[in-house]
């Protein structure tokens, strides 16, 4: 391990430790763990295109940052968001504990709290009370909001439903123990520091951002074809990587909606799976805005396309 590596290992072990013992440290060192947590991840992309440079990184840690980037990231999406935020659609509960414990392996953030953030910036969205809007700053929205460590989570009051429920309630209690299963364990037994590096921090790095994006990118930068009385926008390119995603003007147009691309143009791999689960029977009440809907709810003037 070389000592730029050390260093990043160091600065993330040091930000999950103080992450997981949260309710017992002082909010500016949780403010710091989470800053660190935020950036360290980036230092590892940079790091690793710098690795790069100098040859190949190996199929193994290809594999690793490959599988760990997709399997999770699908979990949050449509573990986390379309199916416990929005109830976009209804499966078994060993389809929904696999889903949200995949999306708990991609993110250090508890499901509960994730929805509770999530129905909270849908209630006021681009108006004050949104957690994470651009018009506080583009950076704000992007990552800057998970700073505001003493801001309130309406967790009862937004999320009781999902507190009476015992799969929901498995994950938020191991939800930590999940990340680092995901996050270190599984890649350093495949590949050692490397595959720590590459499945691990990297895959964060590209996973993490291109969910903060969503709320920066998508609410500044694409297209508006629905109104939705916010700044929401579908964004091809974020559609694209983050798992249809990026169709935020979509979704805020139908949040319950199980599929965000709206069109065969637009990209939502989460949409496909949710499709998948419905064919082969794992999923039902699959939620759809009818024809009429959508029509009605279209713009009269579409802004400019990305």
């Amino acid at each position: 391990m070389t000592p730029a590596l050390a260093a990043i290992v160091v600065l993330a072990v040091l930000a999950v430790l103080v992450l997981v013992l949260r309710p017992f440290m002082p909010w500016r060192v949780t403010q710091f763990a989470t800053l660190i947590g935020i950036v360290d991840p980036l230092f590892a992309v940079a790091y690793g295109m710098w690795r790069l440079w100098g040859g190949w990184m190996g199929w193994t840690d290809l594999a690793l940052f490959l599988v760990l980037f997709t399997l999770p990231g699908l979990g949050v999406t449509i573990g986390y968001h379309r199916l416990l935020t929005h109830r976009s659609f209804e499966t078994n509960a060993a389809v929904k504990g696999c889903l949200l414990v995949l999306g708990a392996m991609a993110i250090p953030s508890r499901p509960v709290d994730f929805a509770a953030t999530h129905l909270e910036h849908h209630a006021n969205s681009d108006r004050p009370g949104d957690p994470h809007s651009p018009l506080d700053g583009l950076l704000h929205a992007h990552a800057g909001w998970l700073l505001d460590i003493k801001r309130p989570r309406p967790r009862a009051r937004l999320c009781r439903h999902l507190l009476a429920d015992p799969v929901v309630v498995f994950v938020e209690r191991t939800a930590f123990a999940w990340f680092g299963l995901g996050f270190f364990v599984i890649p350093f037994a495949v590949a050692g520091w490397s595959g720590f590096l590459w499945g691990g921090l990297v895959r964060m790095g590209f996973g993490n951002h291109l969910a903060y994006a969503v709320n920066s990118i998508c609410h500044r930068f694409g297209s508006q074809p629905f109104e939705t009385g916010d700044e929401s926008r579908n964004n091809f390119w974020m559609g694209l990587l983050a798992f249809g995603e990026g169709w935020h003007n979509n979704h805020h147009a139908f949040p319950a909606a199980a599929y965000h691309g709206m069109s065969w143009r637009q990209p939502d791999l989460s949409g496909l799976v949710i499709r998948g689960l419905l064919r082969s029977g794992l999923a039902w009440n699959v939620k759809e805005p009818s024809p009429r809907r959508v029509d009605r709810k279209r713009r009269a003037v579409v802004s400019v396309p990305t």
